[in-house]
């Protein structure tokens, strides 16, 4: 029987106080960037950059709108939508295949798609800009695409597998007894009980390819095919002086995957984690 006083419960104070560092550590950077992004370039040198803008103005941003950004953002989002369609479909595929095939050519083959986790991206740099060459892509869209997809699929796969897994195979058995064939099954059963994982792979991949750096650095050359994390390295040596510009550049990037991240974020933990406590 318990006691009638009240239980007195010891405050985690240095859990508290690593939160307000993490808190601090995190937000500031963002209410910096958003501030100075708002600041004329002449009261950037002369005003205290953690207080609000004195007189706030849009002109970093009309001048970033005004030099091809809306250009690399269509790329981007050109790249991002369909690298991460191609992920999914690929993976989800693969995956059915992997755990319902249950021969020794299908378990082989996954060993050798997850070995693809061992491959670190800079380490075939060199090889992959002489496919792109051979191919005759350099210097275009589905340059940057055909690397994005290739290394995404591995963790993909991974993510998708253990979803996979976890359908009861009863409901497989199920849909063969209807005469369903695999496409069927495929498309009726394994998508919708697959949708956490792939919405956390399709978040995930997205985040990824929309800030992929290094290819578009060595596989593209033409302001054409420029997307956003390239323009923003470009955009540093043009606005050189005028840093309230660049930032702005920086907030208008990151507006989109971040509105996506907020969107789809409760799915994105629970999909990494769903499947492989099972």
């Amino acid at each position: 029987m318990m006691s009638g006083r009240a239980i007195k419960e010891t405050p985690n104070v240095l859990g508290a106080l690593g939160g307000l560092v993490w808190l601090v550590v995190t937000v500031v950077p963002i209410y910096y960037l958003v501030l100075t992004s708002l600041r004329s370039q002449q009261d950037y040198y002369v005003e205290n950059p953690l207080l609000p803008p004195s007189s706030p103005t849009l002109d970093a941003y009309r001048l970033v709108l005004e030099n091809d950004f809306l250009r690399y953002l269509g790329n981007s989002v050109l790249v991002t939508v369909v690298s991460v369609a191609v992920v999914l479909t690929v993976s989800l595929m693969a995956s059915y295949y992997l755990v319902r095939a249950g021969t020794p050519l299908s378990r082989g083959s996954l060993r050798l798609v997850l070995l693809g986790l061992a491959i670190p991206v800079q380490a075939t740099i060199i090889p992959v800009y002489y496919l792109i060459i051979q191919l005759g892509l350099y210097d275009s869209l589905l340059a940057l695409m055909l690397p994005a997809v290739a290394f995404a699929i591995p963790i993909s796969v991974l993510i998708i597998v253990n979803f996979v897994r976890d359908i009861p195979a009863e409901l497989f058995e199920s849909m063969r007894a209807d005469g369903a064939g695999d496409w069927r099954i495929l498309w009726s059963l394994v998508t919708p009980l697959s949708r956490p994982a792939l919405i956390t792979v399709g978040i995930y991949q997205a985040l990824q390819v929309w800030n992929g750096f290094l290819f578009p650095l060595v596989l593209t050359q033409s302001s054409s095919v420029r997307v956003l994390p390239l323009s923003l390295w470009t955009y540093q040596g043009q606005f050189a002086v005028n840093v309230p510009a660049v930032l702005a550049a920086v907030t208008l990037s990151a507006l989109p995957i971040l509105a996506a991240f907020i969107v789809g974020r409760r799915y994105l933990v629970s999909g990494l984690t769903a499947g492989f406590g099972k």
